[in-house]
């Protein structure tokens, strides 16, 4: 496209009246005159551009050319991959792309001036609006504004999320999203939930199947730390013609640290409260045959009363109670640290239960002293329990949110 003249009357102009004046005096002043005449002639042919090819070429249109793909008015454009500005016989200067609000698609000049990259995919259904600029090599400027826009898909996907906005939890909790729909372009999901810490510290992604992706630091977080995260998924092609459909900032804040220790042998629980033990608690745990699983544990779900079906987690009719206490969720198996009032001499002395860490309480849950309400009191989503000695294996790191279980290099990878 041609550009705009960025300077008015050329010094090639001024310079051809400047001799016409000087000429008309020559026929009627002395010499001396003449040389004073042909002097100021000088100085009004250096103009502004200082003579030569830059005054002469200052009134040429610029030889840089700006291209835009997809074309002006360009209607179901998709969200990846169809935005590409480009610059001929010049470079680009200035590159904005925004949208109906006025947010800009972040991205950079490339390629020594040649290009332009969005560093993101669009979001569907929405008009964007481009503005570019170039300079050939004379520094004349080409400017080409068009707009465009994207595609409104028919299938789409979402996330659904834990932990909640604004919620605090322990050092345990991952950020885990579940989508609705299988993924089978991970790296650019990925790509589209962004995930800041303060402090500071490297956070990874590990996906488990095509639909779990799970976040999480090397270690456990450390107390107080603020999280925030983008999900910008609205626009993501996450498989073939399935395109995300969520823009979401949330925020959760890291408490204090809570690790309880389960050790099957000796049937106690020491509980740590940020790195100090506050109490050593008795317990019973799986009993042989139905011993309860090794590895570090996370709280995902608390519930002051819960009915446990022995059905539901392939134990047949075993036990059916309707009212067990004080029950905080371990697993998605069904692996629980709950209340239990009807284990009698068990606590502390031998190992009883289907799987679940049991703690002495009272029907009903009413009693604030046992042990089940008082660790139940002091504990919150995100909390750790971990369980060593016991005859079972580790527990899979996708049962729950226990991905502690894993190494930080088969994490990454």
């Amino acid at each position: 496209m041609n550009g705009r003249p960025i300077s008015g009357a050329s010094a090639h102009a001024r310079k051809r009246a400047g001799r016409r004046g000087a000429k008309g005096l020559t026929a009627v002043v002395s010499g001396a005159t003449l040389l004073l005449v042909a002097a100021c002639g000088g100085g009004s042919d250096s103009g502004d551009g200082g003579g030569g090819k830059d005054g002469a070429d200052a009134g040429k249109p610029s030889q840089a050319v700006v291209t835009i793909a997809p074309k002006d008015g360009a209607d179901a454009v998709a969200t990846d991959g169809a935005l590409r500005i480009s610059a001929a016989k010049g470079k680009l200067t200035e590159v904005t792309v925004k949208d109906p609000k006025g947010r800009t698609v972040p991205g950079k000049i490339v390629a020594d001036g040649a290009k332009w990259s969005p560093e993101r995919h669009l979001a569907s259904g929405t008009k964007y609006k481009v503005h570019a600029i170039a300079k050939d090599s004379d520094g004349r400027v080409a400017a080409k504004d068009t707009s465009f826009t994207t595609l409104v898909p028919k299938n789409t996907f979402v996330g659904q999320f834990t932990p909640e906005d604004g919620t605090k939890v322990g050092v345990g909790m991952p950020f885990s999203v579940r989508f609705t729909r299988g993924i089978t372009a991970p790296d650019a999901v990925e790509k589209a939930i962004d995930i800041k810490t303060e402090p500071s510290v490297p956070v990874e992604g590990h996906w488990f199947g095509n639909d779990r992706l799970d976040f999480r630091p090397e270690k456990y977080w450390k107390p107080g730390t603020k999280v925030t995260v983008t999900m910008n998924l609205d626009g993501v092609e996450g498989r073939p013609g399935v395109y995300g459909k969520q823009a979401k900032t949330l925020r959760f804040e890291i408490g204090r640290s809570q690790v309880s220790v389960v050790d099957v042998k000796t049937k106690q629980m020491t509980v740590k409260r940020d790195g100090k033990v506050i109490k050593k608690i008795p317990v019973t745990t799986g009993k042989p045959g139905y011993e309860t699983w090794n590895g570090q544990m996370v709280i995902s779900e608390r519930l002051k009363v819960t009915r446990m079906n022995g059905e539901t987690v392939g134990y047949g009719g075993e036990y059916d109670i309707k009212d067990v206490p004080h029950a905080q969720r371990l697993s998605t198996s069904g692996t629980f640290i709950h209340g239990n009032y009807w284990g009698g001499g068990a606590f502390g002395n031998y190992n009883a239960s289907h799987g679940c860490i049991g703690l002495r309480d009272v029907r009903g849950g009413y009693d604030k002293n046992v042990s089940a309400a008082w660790f139940f009191d002091r504990s919150m989503i995100g909390d750790v329990v971990v369980v060593k000695n016991s005859n079972d294996k580790i527990i899979a790191p996708d049962n729950g949110y226990n991905g502690w279980n894993m190494s930080w290099e088969k994490w990454k990878a």
